[in-house]
């Protein structure tokens, strides 16, 4: 179970709020759009893309399946390349050793390589903690740290900022801790791309140590696979003298061979494009070409509790491609921030309940955070089927967190099981409800009074109607021959 706490409120008020920021929508909604598209025309190009995606969910189910096998193999392949492994059970303690091994280079800061598993773990505030400076190198990560901010997305972390506003953010922060911005700078693209590589050049000239995750690890030779669209993550990757890579134990796939699966859903699924324009592979140490000290800090923090639930354990599967983000119209609308984790829109809601418990209302309310559409699904490819992860979970929550309100609709249900176990109760209830639909009319009822506005915050209740079917039949058909 992770260490970090979340400190978010829950998704119903942080949705709220989300919703009435037009500037936000409006990012959200052109963003979205585009990447969607890019990634429809480069998947209907292939017309073995269901097959392709049926191996990916079927490599990743066998790799979760025995993944203690697998984890000891990739330990045995990369102690055996020069480099060493480290296990870390929870956020806690892979912040410890990170921290511990940034001391013994004798360094006070490190460049750093997007990476959800180290933003999971809260390691940029440890090491801030311990006098460490983490200089994030991705463009969208820049942009989120000189704002102090939160990523809002898995592959665009700033798809909340538009241009003007990240030029905002370059001209005000640049110089607090780094080469400053040009002061002529503009909203063009071209020319916040270049500033950012003038702020972060002396960064990776100077750095002797790198902190970067994996897109995947393959236990049969022990490498670490990074693919990015910047080069940022190359330089990472080779010039610093020490790398420290912190891996979910979820990332490993069996053999080199199964990456020839996976770099193709993976880049067509996120960025829309056939191929990655970088893929770093690193396979241990060699004299005098990349880092000569190698450190691979495995983590698990929940993934086990995870892969013991046989329904939740799909979620393992992603491989952070962002696909169902795009596609959903509870995150195009309420945006990353509202789901108060690292992991936002549908895997979020079924991963984070899972890494972090559903004790609190913070994460519980999660699951919830879904139309149910499946357009998440359509589009995963790994195939998790998210929806059926989401109901999942909501049972979970229920059985788990039995407070006054569950108590109060457990009555409620047990009651209308009453009512509806007679025919002539509910005869009778429906008379009683037809004379609120005469007295509402066709206004509706719209918002009902505490407890019951939980469910209608997000919906309308509609007055019963002022004649039940059954009350029309009687009046209609009853000894009319019809009553079959």
């Amino acid at each position: 179970m992770s260490g970090v706490d979340l400190g978010m409120p829950t998704f119903p008020d942080a949705a709220r709020q989300a919703v009435r920021d037009a500037q936000l929508r409006h990012n959200l909604g052109r963003a979205t759009s585009t990447i969607r598209n890019k990634r429809a025309a480069v998947v209907d190009e292939l017309d073995d893309w269901e097959q392709l995606r049926a191996s990916g969910a079927a490599i990743k189910a066998h790799t979760l399946s025995r993944l203690d096998t697998y984890l000891e193999r990739f330990e045995a392949a990369v102690t055996a390349a020069g480099g060493t492994v480290h296990w870390a059970r929870d956020a806690a303690e892979a912040n410890r050793i990170v921290t511990e091994l940034v001391r013994e280079t004798g360094e006070t800061e490190a460049v750093k390589v997007k990476s959800m598993a180290t933003q999971e773990i809260g390691l940029n505030e440890a090491l801030a903690s311990a006098g460490i400076s983490a200089w994030e190198t991705d463009l969208a990560e820049l942009i989120v740290q000189l704002d102090e901010d939160r990523p809002s997305h898995i592959l665009v972390p700033a798809i909340h900022r538009n241009r003007s506003e990240i030029r905002e953010i370059f001209r005000r922060e640049m110089a607090g801790s780094g080469t400053p911005a040009p002061a002529d700078l503009t909203d063009d693209p071209v020319q916040l791309a270049e500033a950012a590589r003038h702020h972060l050049r002396e960064k990776f000239l100077r750095a002797n140590v790198a902190i970067s995750g994996a897109n995947f690890a393959v236990a049969e030779t022990g490498s670490l696979v990074v693919v990015e669209s910047e080069g940022n993550g190359r330089m990472c990757l080779t010039m610093p003298d020490n790398l420290i890579s912190v891996v979910g134990i979820e990332k490993l796939v069996p053999s080199w061979r199964d990456l020839e699966v996976f770099l193709q859903l993976l880049p067509r699924s996120s960025t829309g494009e056939r191929m990655n324009p970088y893929t770093s592979v690193l396979s241990g140490v060699t004299e005098g070409d990349g880092p000569s000290n190698f450190h691979v800090v495995l983590l698990d923090n929940g993934r086990s509790e995870a892969l013991a639930d046989e329904v939740g354990s799909q979620a393992l599967r992603c491989i952070r491609c962002s696909a169902c983000l795009n596609v959903c119209p509870v995150y195009e609308r309420a945006g990353g921030h509202a789901y108060g984790s690292v992991y936002p829109g549908p895997i979020g809601a079924v991963l984070t309940p899972q890494l972090y418990g559903v004790e609190s209302e913070d994460t519980a309310s999660l699951p919830y955070a879904s139309t149910l559409c499946g357009a998440c699904y359509d589009v995963c490819p790994v195939a998790i089927e998210i929806p059926e992860l989401l109901v999942h979970l909501r049972n979970r929550t229920t059985r788990e967190r039995k407070g006054w309100f569950d108590r109060l609709t457990g009555t409620a249900m047990r009651g209308l099981g009453w009512v509806f176990g007679d025919s002539k109760r509910l005869g009778r209830a429906q008379r009683i409800a037809s004379l609120g639909g005469r007295l509402f009319g066709r206004r509706g009822i719209g918002r009902l009074p505490w407890p019951m506005s939980r469910w209608t915050d997000a919906r309308d209740a509609p007055a019963p109607a002022p004649e039940s079917f059954r009350q029309w039949w009687e009046r209609n058909r009853t000894g009319s021959g019809d009553e079959r």
